[in-house]
């Protein structure tokens, strides 16, 4: 009994310290990890930080083996290498910093203003598609969702500019400087255009399918983008979503695709929504019909 009132006592004297201020701290802490998580899952520097992870482990095992040479050294890289993270990490750091700053009690009223701007964005969208397939104008636009595309916006022309049904067919105008490319759009803006987007892996993939749509179903593949392409060679209109390709679309499909997956309801809206991802979490018989679509 005494042992167990001693053992009480010590782990009530380990917790007594605790207060609200140490809350607070731990909070502070998951959330500065969290973020830094999250800066690293959406941008290309994955394989940073695992390269850093690796080099710490090295530098503790080293101390703990007591390697001190190669301690000393590991110690001293360690050291000048927060300055060159400082500088490798730099637009990623910024973007931090952006989020921090719109992390505030208007983010409300910003996030209703980019649902304004998706909305108008969606529209003239459709309007530019509808042209570009009676022309059989070849066009890619890639809608961004959370998964980040600094990596393919720095490969083509840095724009910010609202998206425009006029704009969009120049810009897709088979003699215009950047038609050979991709348009992002962020938050309902245009943020690049000529861009490159990496090429689908999917080995599976019909042979008629050309560069456009195996680059867009590649960047459907890497990140959580919705993709709408314009195929140059029948006109026919088709997005793609998580690697999945949907071939042949309406423009009213078209919209009301782009407005489910882009602009999705509250929870509490059980209207059954026409999403590309729902079509595959139906019955046996609809998911074979889907997938012999994205070979097609």
């Amino acid at each position: 009994m005494e042992t167990i009132t001693r053992l009480a006592g010590d782990i009530w004297g380990v917790f007594w310290p605790f207060g609200i201020s140490d809350l607070i701290d731990i909070l502070i802490m998951a959330l500065i990890i969290y973020r830094v998580m999250l800066l690293i899952r959406t941008t290309s520097s994955g394989a940073v930080a695992k390269g850093i992870l690796i080099l710490l482990v090295a530098l503790w095992g080293s101390s703990y083996l007591r390697f001190n040479t190669v301690n000393f050294l590991l110690g001293r890289l360690v050291e000048w290498g927060v300055l060159a993270l400082v500088v490798l990490f730099q637009p990623e750091l910024r973007r931090f910093l952006e989020q921090m700053g719109r992390s505030s009690i208007g983010k409300v009223f910003v996030q209703q203003e980019e649902r304004d701007e998706l909305d108008g964005a969606i529209t003239q969208t459709v309007e530019a598609y509808t042209s570009l397939s009676k022309s059989k104008t070849g066009a890619l636009m890639v809608f961004e969702r959370k998964n980040m595309l600094e990596d393919a916006i720095k490969t083509g022309t840095a724009l910010d500019s609202s998206v425009n049904a006029e704009l969009l067919k120049n810009i897709f105008w088979n003699k215009a400087p950047l038609h050979d490319g991709a348009v992002i759009v962020r938050s309902g803006r245009i943020v690049g255009a000529g861009c490159m987007l990496p090429m689908s892996g999917n080995v599976n993939l019909s042979r008629d399918l050309g560069m456009r749509h195996r680059a867009g179903i590649g960047a459907s593949e890497q990140t959580d983008a919705v993709v709408a392409i314009v195929s140059e060679e029948t006109g026919s209109i088709s997005v793609a979503v998580g690697g999945m390709l949907k071939r042949h679309l309406a423009p009213e499909t078209l919209e009301r695709l782009l407005r489910n997956e882009l602009l999705p309801q509250p929870e509490e809206d059980e209207t059954p929504k026409f999403k590309l991802s729902n079509l595959f979490r139906g019955r046996k018989g609809e998911k074979g019909d889907v997938e012999k679509n994205n070979g097609q």
